[in-house]
């Protein structure tokens, strides 16, 4: 089974048009080589408002079950992105972005000045989502990619209740 992803990017650059976006299809492309449909692709600029409108498009309007943001996870000052993704998410799963800044800096030293967050995104009439903050660079993108896409389809699968009775109420005792 495949299930749709979104990609948004999240930069002041890219949006206006003064460069390129170089990371999206490297996102994009991870995405489809882990099975996914990418049904939602948009560059925003670095805007609380934006993001998060962005964010919730992607789940809500296009039925993403993975969004994948790029940029905005630095120190720079205009970086929101991860503050945004934390107001949003119902729960984070830090081992993903544990794992992505160990290997990213293993070649990079800079990976570790990534504050990217992954988290599970509830809302209302909408399938539950993983939304995963990478960094802006192509090399931030891949690394996240690597680690995160083998992954992906479990947690959706999980995120639907894979494997446990969902007609049990939350953290009832298990026959």
């Amino acid at each position: 089974m495949t299930y749709p992803a979104a990609v948004i990017i999240c930069s002041d650059r890219a949006a206006a048009q003064v460069y390129e976006d170089r990371s999206g299809p490297i996102a994009a492309s991870a995405l489809e080589t882990a099975g996914f449909t990418v049904a939602h692709r948009v560059i925003v600029p670095d805007d609380p408002e934006q993001i998060r409108q962005a964010i919730w498009d992607a789940v809500v309007t296009a039925g993403a079950r993975v969004v994948v943001t790029s940029g905005g996870t630095g120190v720079s000052p205009t970086d929101v992105t991860v503050e945004v993704t934390r107001e949003l998410i119902t729960y984070e799963l830090p081992g993903l972005m544990e794992e992505v800044r160990r290997r990213g800096s293993q070649i990079q030293p800079l990976a570790l000045l990534s504050r990217g967050v992954a988290g599970v995104l509830v809302f209302d009439d909408a399938k539950r989502a993983l939304v995963i903050n990478a960094p802006g660079s192509r090399g931030g993108v891949r690394d996240t990619m690597a680690v995160v896409g083998p992954l992906l389809t479990h947690i959706v699968e999980q995120l639907d209740g894979a494997d446990h009775d969902m007609t049990l109420p939350d953290s009832a005792p298990h026959p």
